[in-house]
């Protein structure tokens, strides 16, 4: 089987390499950037867990030519939610009615619908990747949290699964992919959060107020949700509903009940905030931008997710000065919340 990343970002060269690492044909559709960055110090993953893999430039294959595609039976789809569009218009123009499997792993809930609006040759697969990687740079990759990667079930799935499994990458097939799209969003709420502190994962969540940003931002999504009618997927141990709750606990309490949530490796921190710090347009607009589009569909407001978008724009535009104390977060979010 020739699988094709399609977007070697974070995430697209973590689940590259593995698979690359355990004897798949992998190959790497990425910009100039990033292919002579892997073509001179090919490709370093770490994980949480202590493991490490190395694999040499020379193992990798790596082109900046989307054509190339074409020769696919299977293409992950890794770019960042706003070049879906353009990479789906090239895929129509090189794939024609050659119908590799495709599978989005992005972020929101916009992309698999974008594509299968082009792509109505081929099948087009919602994917959902759990956990956090961040890049450390020199091609190096680290996965700092756990989880398994979930697919939509599909014929022929214990094709992938096996491939998965060689790999030692986790993955799960799932009917009802909405509800694991959303349970994700919910979590993903934290990225921008994470961003405007400018903080690792494990030290922002270790303080009370930042985690009751969340919380409020979370709360909101759930009650829209609840309108809606639209139900979410356990992802944690946690029901999806307590953990707004949870987070609001003082931090004693919330140590103690939470052990696992704060199983997150010291050097993890949300890809938003990698944005930032790399001066990149980040995705707000398809974690936070989702919960807005659900409240205009139900006819109602969602001014916390709104405000933290706002934040995230004012962020984008000075990135290195930007950040904001979890008292001073709290104060604005609990400000636009009673208007």
């Amino acid at each position: 089987m020739k699988i094709y990343i399609y977007g070697a970002g974070s995430i697209g060269c973590y689940f590259g390499g593995k698979l690359a690492a355990s004897g798949v044909d992998v190959t790497f559709i990425t910009r100039s950037h990033r292919y002579q960055q892997l073509s001179q110090f090919g490709l370093e993953l770490t994980d949480y867990a202590g493991h490490y893999l190395k694999i040499a430039a020379d193992q990798l294959n790596l082109t900046t030519d989307p054509a190339q595609v074409v020769h696919a039976d299977l293409i992950f789809i890794c770019v960042k939610s706003a070049a879906t569009e353009q990479v789906a218009h090239e895929l129509k123009q090189y794939l024609g009615q050659k119908a590799p499997l495709i599978i989005s792993f992005q972020n929101g809930l916009s992309n698999v619908p974008i594509l299968k609006n082009i792509l109505q040759a081929q099948t087009i697969l919602e994917g959902m990747v759990p956990f956090n990687v961040a890049a450390l740079g020199h091609g190096h990759y680290h996965q700092g949290t756990s989880g398994a990667v979930s697919i939509k079930q599909y014929a022929n799935q214990t094709i992938l699964e096996g491939i998965f499994k060689k790999a030692n990458l986790e993955i799960v097939f799932e009917q009802d992919m909405l509800a694991i799209q959303w349970a994700k969003l919910l979590l993903n709420l934290n990225n921008s959060i994470n961003a405007l502190s400018k903080l690792p994962l494990k030290q922002q969540l270790s303080i009370r107020q930042y985690r009751q940003c969340l919380a409020m931002a979370q709360q909101e999504t759930l009650d829209l949700l609840d309108f809606a009618q639209i139900r979410t997927a356990k992802l944690t141990a946690i029901p999806t509903h307590w953990i707004p709750k949870l987070l609001s606990l003082p931090n004693p309490l919330f140590k103690l009940l939470s052990r696992k949530m704060l199983e997150i490796d010291p050097l993890a921190r949300s890809s938003m905030q990698d944005d930032l710090m790399m001066g990149r347009a980040t995705e707000v607009d398809w974690i936070n931008g989702e919960v807005i589009k659900l409240a205009e569909h139900c006819g109602r407001r969602a001014p916390i997710n709104k405000k933290l978008i706002q934040l995230i724009k004012q962020a984008e535009k000075m990135p290195t000065a930007f950040s904001i104390r979890a008292d001073a977060l709290k104060d604005q979010l609990e400000s636009v919340a009673k208007t």
